[in-house]
């Protein structure tokens, strides 16, 4: 069947789940297979369920089917049974992959729609700046952005269904961990403008090197090029300016940094981070002779790394004509509650929660931040970064002399990479004998960042300290 013609049935059934588990009355069930589960061996029990089709590219097995009404396995299949399976299998859609379908069809409901689109990508920050610029475009427009980490092959597709005619914008953002990731996530969204955030070594084993890393990422550019579309570009970081330039075209590029460069659209600068970033921004356009004054606004985020994603976000609103007041409003008023750059006080202790990832380029910047804090006595928890490769070890310890040098308090380092490298420093194995350590000593009247992959679990240690 023709994506067009699996596209007019989504339209008289416009539910698609997943999860055989979750079967809504009329809705499409589509069989995906991961490394653990097979959807296909569930497709005749999503219909027994209530599903109005199942959308599946291996074939199912008739027998296999458990219906609530079945007899004992011992007995002959009654004339009621047969009907039954006879009526399920004329339900059944047999694909050639249901991955690809189901990009390709989200893609045919994305075309529905001829909204504004924000594709963002990058090795760290994405998630914050996309909400961010979520809750700026939201000051004036009906936003649909992606939920949590709904940003892989399935998650995007996800989102985009979420997609109706009472939204005016979206802000979809676009994971990757392997080569031509983004492609396929920027083929399916078909986003009308962009922005990377940065790019970092992470995830070295999927992308084999960091250049694999600017490659897969620089993706999202290679669309927005070839379809004349609007780039976000942070005009100090050497790596996105070397990646525009090499991939040439004429793109609208709208720059925003830190620096005075003549170029730079939206200009900033960090006032403080005690603990919290307040910074100061203008617009300045050199060629009209004109700069605006400048605007202070305090945030809820932690950390001077946050005001690359603040600029980002103001850019992308002042883009669409965001009112610089709203623009502050929106930036002010958003409080992270995700584990990102998060500020959470307890009766015992201040935490710095950024416990959802990390990777070289995030956890040098977490601890450089919390070395600048004025705030005593310090504590850090960090948990071992993932997927490195080759270079775990050297990664690990480069960490390792860069908290000797930050002279914290006390440090605590989670997770078999850590101890593998020469350290100074106390290590556990995994977050249980965390958890053991913090109910012999109960930590109190400390500042503590809470930093790892999400693999390491710190995120259980918050409700501990």
């Amino acid at each position: 069947m023709e994506i067009k013609e699996l596209y007019k049935l989504y339209q008289q059934h416009p539910c698609i789940t997943t999860d055989s588990r979750n079967c809504p009355e009329g809705s499409i069930f589509l069989a995906l297979k991961g490394e653990s589960f097979n959807g296909n061996k569930f497709a005749l029990q999503a219909l027994e369920k209530g599903c109005a089709y199942a959308i599946i590219d291996e074939e199912c097995r008739t027998e296999n089917v458990e219906f609530a009404t079945a007899q004992p396995s011992s007995a002959a299949p009654t004339s009621v049974e047969n009907s039954t399976l006879n009526t399920l299998n004329s339900k059944l859609i047999l694909v050639d992959d249901c991955l690809q379908t189901f990009k390709d069809l989200a893609r045919e409901h994305r075309r529905q729609f001829e909204m504004p689109m924000v594709g963002i990508t990058g090795t760290n920050g994405k998630t914050t700046t996309k909400e961010l610029i979520r809750a700026v475009l939201t000051e004036c427009y009906n936003v649909m952005a992606t939920e949590g980490n709904f940003n892989n092959d399935v998650g995007v597709p996800k989102t985009l269904f979420r997609l109706n005619n009472d939204h005016d914008i979206a802000v979809v953002e676009m994971g990757a961990s392997h080569p031509g990731d983004i492609k396929t996530l920027v083929e399916t969204a078909e986003p009308t403008c962009g922005l990377i955030t940065n790019v970092g070594r992470a995830h070295l084993q999927g992308f084999g090197s960091f250049e694999g890393v600017c490659k897969t990422k620089g993706e999202l550019y290679d669309f927005l090029i070839a379809h004349d579309c609007p780039i976000f570009v942070n005009r100090d970081n050497e790596y996105l300016m070397k990646m525009v330039k090499e991939r040439g075209g004429n793109p609208d590029i709208y720059y925003y940094g830190q620096s005075d460069n003549e170029d730079i659209l939206i200009r900033g600068e960090v006032i403080s981070c005690a603990p919290f970033l307040k910074f100061r921004w203008r617009e300045q356009d050199h060629d009209a002779n004109y700069t605006s004054e400048w605007m202070e606004v305090q945030t809820h985020l932690i950390g001077a790394y946050n005001l690359d994603n603040m600029l980002a976000a103001i850019t992308v609103g002042y883009v669409n004509n965001i009112p610089f007041e709203q623009i502050n409003h929106a930036l002010a008023s958003y409080v992270p509650t995700n584990n990102r750059s998060q500020l959470t006080e307890t009766e015992k202790n201040h935490l710095i929660v950024d416990a959802y990832n990390a990777n070289p380029t995030s956890m040098k910047a977490a601890i450089d931040n919390f070395r600048l804090m004025e705030v005593s006595p310090k504590m850090a928890i960090l948990g071992m970064m993932g997927e490195l490769g080759d270079v775990s070890q050297e990664e690990h310890q480069k960490i390792i002399a860069q908290l000797q040098q930050a002279g914290f308090d006390e440090v605590w380092l989670v997770g078999a990479e850590f101890q593998k490298v020469s350290s100074p420093f106390r290590t556990f194995a995994n977050v249980d004998e965390v958890k053991e350590a913090i109910a012999q000593e109960q930590p109190q009247g400390r500042y503590i960042l809470i930093k790892g992959s999400n693999s390491v679990k710190l995120f259980q240690l918050p409700e501990l300290l």
